[in-house]
């Protein structure tokens, strides 16, 4: 379950108090923030960036002309124009793989590392990301360190055995609206006029600050009181302002719930926010599976394709890691037959993944998927391996300890006497 702003300030997210030690400084940190494009349900990578044209109609379907890129010898999915000419920011990998098809246990390895049915629940990766880039490591934005846009995966708890204050802030809302409604900072209907004489009418009923001065506990209400509207009043609260932008920018990121959300990410790691995952619902495709293809890979093209263009514009993108992946991927054959009508289903064996910037190298691709995109042929990359990677770019120790309720052995990443299967980071393309 998502935290929500209310209550982040009444359990002191905002503030220093009651937080972990303070961790060592990050150590070569080449990257400062991530934006994690959160592929809900999953991808088939054989329409986006495995294409295998050469399988036939039983696996391409009519998605059968992958285009070629900036990158020479680079081809992605014909649905994809606007990304094939960002190649040369991006790489990719096609040898993901860890051969669960279940969403729940296969989001939790992703965003993990880690194996399932264990003993603990082990945070995912933005939790960990907040613990040791946000607040216990001198961050001090009233925007919380992990954001989510605009929903919660709701497939396991991203804080795991971290707890509550690890949780990640969910906005709700749709910033392809006129007014983006974020949870707790942006009430559809009430003008800044308004709440603004709703805080002068709470300040005059307030009379316990005048009968019981120095009071700490009132103090920290009246703190969290003005960070709140801080938030809703003040400068901070309009980084979820979209009105800001150009309408030629917000046209090119696409007027949809999905573009919008890549350009508020941006926003938010402009102002130095580390954590931001999109939550891109709508991959599950077992049925329909084309037709719901020429939907939206379009809208992910153009969201994502603008996102990396203006990252790099702003010069922000060798600082920030932009990570697409979903749970797993998509059957490679079509299953043609009633009641699917041309679906995929789920697909743990073999999938993709993409990562740009950050320390990331561009312009590669990384192992291989078989033929008709079945199996791994070449170089396979687990979860673990790219969770790692991600850590080392941004400073975070792989090998750290995280605090654990009970005080037992907690590594950020598995230890290979864990169990977990392990092929090495991603050090060709960092």
């Amino acid at each position: 379950m998502e935290i929500s702003r209310r209550e982040a300030v009444r359990t002191g997210l905002l503030g220093a108090a009651g937080l972990l030690a303070r961790p060592a400084p990050p150590v070569n940190a080449r990257a400062r923030s991530v934006i994690q494009i959160w592929m809900w349900g999953g991808p088939a990578h054989l329409d986006t960036f495995d294409p295998k044209p050469e399988a036939g109609h039983d696996y391409a379907g009519p998605l059968n002309n992958p285009i070629a890129t900036n990158v020479d010898g680079i081809r992605i999915g014909e649905l994809l124009p606007l990304l094939a000419k960002q190649a040369d920011k991006y790489s990719i990998l096609r040898s993901m793989t860890h051969g669960v098809n279940s969403h729940e246990t296969a989001s939790y390895m992703v965003q993990t590392g880690r194996m399932a049915g264990g003993r603990d629940v082990y945070p995912g990766a933005g939790a960990v990301v907040s613990l040791f880039k946000g607040y216990a490591a001198g961050y001090r934005g009233l925007i919380p360190p992990y954001i989510v846009l605009t929903e919660p995966q709701g497939r396991f708890s991203e804080a795991g055995f971290l707890g509550s204050r690890y949780k990640p802030f969910a906005t709700g809302g749709n910033p392809a609206q006129a007014r983006f409604a974020v949870e707790g900072v942006v009430a559809q209907g009430i003008s800044d006029e308004r709440q603004q004489q709703r805080r002068e009418y709470l300040r005059k009923l307030n009379t316990l600050e005048h009968a019981l001065p120095g009071e700490a506990q009132l103090a920290a209400s009246r703190e969290a009181e003005e960070q709140a509207y801080e938030l809703i009043l003040g400068d901070a609260g309009k980084v979820f302002d979209l009105s800001q932008e150009k309408d030629e920018l917000r046209e090119r990121y696409g007027r949809n719930t999905f573009g919008q959300s890549c350009l508020v990410a941006r926003r938010l790691v402009e102002r130095g926010v580390p954590y931001v995952t999109i939550n891109y619902r709508g991959w599950d495709t077992h049925k329909q599976h084309f037709q719901l293809m020429r939907r939206q890979l379009p809208e992910l093209d153009k969201g994502m394709a603008t996102l990396l263009q203006d990252l790099a514009e702003r010069g922000l993108l060798d600082a920030t890691i932009v990570w697409w992946s979903g749970e797993f991927g998509r059957t490679p054959r079509v299953q043609w037959e009633s009641p699917w009508n041309g679906g995929r289903g789920h697909y743990g064996p073999v999938f993709s993944a993409v990562v740009a910037g950050g320390g990331f190298k561009g312009g590669r691709v990384v192992g291989a998927s078989d033929a008709k995109g079945e199996e791994v042929r070449d170089r396979p990359v687990y979860p673990a391996d790219l969770i790692a990677s991600v850590y080392e770019l941004l400073g975070i120790d792989p090998e750290a300890n995280l605090p654990h309720p009970m005080g037992q052995p907690a590594r950020v990443t598995p230890a290979a006497a864990e169990g977990v299967t392990m092929g090495g980071r991603l050090q060709e393309i960092m």
